[in-house]
């Protein structure tokens, strides 16, 4: 997982509320059997609509997405993430989060960032009246900057530490390598022991939204 410090991105203005995971990917995209490619499957159903705003090309290669309240409620399908992360996103500002999808955003190296209600409306009316404008965000001072609109965010300590040092759960248990090795050393030889990680071989993945673009799947 890479590190995040600070981000700058074009900024998406989500004008909606308690957006669950089914419509950030659809439940039929859950067959899947890898954990890469589903950039999509984001918004998939809405993206029909010629109007939705990611249709629009001021935000089509948006990253920070600036949406309502109750963001990410419903299923806690995990996948939801995977598409915002496959589609591009680096970040997602709401005034408030599911607690399952903000926990599982964190793990896959996105920021959820809680501001208020009228930090959000004012982020909005500038993305809508400037479209195609960069939104930075600065995780380690907690800071969201637009144009010149700037206002604080909120993100637990936990998993603002996690993110700017690239940790994800595996990551933090191979912090222990050696003390893991050891003990597995040390173990009776009538007790089980670790097998070797075995990997499927790389897949390509066609990109929906890099046209000819392979992403490798591990």
């Amino acid at each position: 997982m890479e590190k995040f410090r600070k981000y700058t991105g074009i900024g998406v203005p989500f004008r909606e509320s308690a957006v669950d995971t089914d419509q950030i990917l659809p439940a039929r995209y859950l067959k899947r059997i890898t954990k890469s490619g589903y950039e999509d499957a984001l918004f998939e159903g809405r993206r029909r609509d010629p109007g939705f705003v990611l249709n629009q090309d001021p935000y089509k290669h948006g990253s920070i997405l600036v949406a309502g309240r109750d963001f990410g409620t419903g299923s806690s399908r995990e996948h939801a993430v995977w598409a915002l992360r496959d589609y591009g996103f680096k970040a997602v500002l709401s005034p408030r989060f599911a607690d399952i999808f903000q926990g599982n955003m964190g793990k896959q190296g996105l920021v959820a960032g809680v501001i208020t209600d009228a930090d959000a409306e004012q982020i909005w009316k500038i993305l809508e009246s400037e479209p195609g404008t960069q939104v930075t965000v600065d995780l380690e001072n907690k800071l969201v900057t637009c144009a010149e609109f700037v206002c604080g965010f909120d993100i637990d300590d936990y998993t603002r530490w996690r993110l700017m040092e690239g940790l994800d759960d595996i990551a933090l248990t191979l912090r222990d390598i050696d003390l893991i090795e050891e003990y597995e050393k040390n173990r009776p030889s009538f007790k089980p022991t670790s097998l070797p990680q075995r990997h499927l071989p790389n897949v390509p993945v066609r990109s929906a939204r890099i046209p000819g673009g392979d992403v490798p799947i591990n």
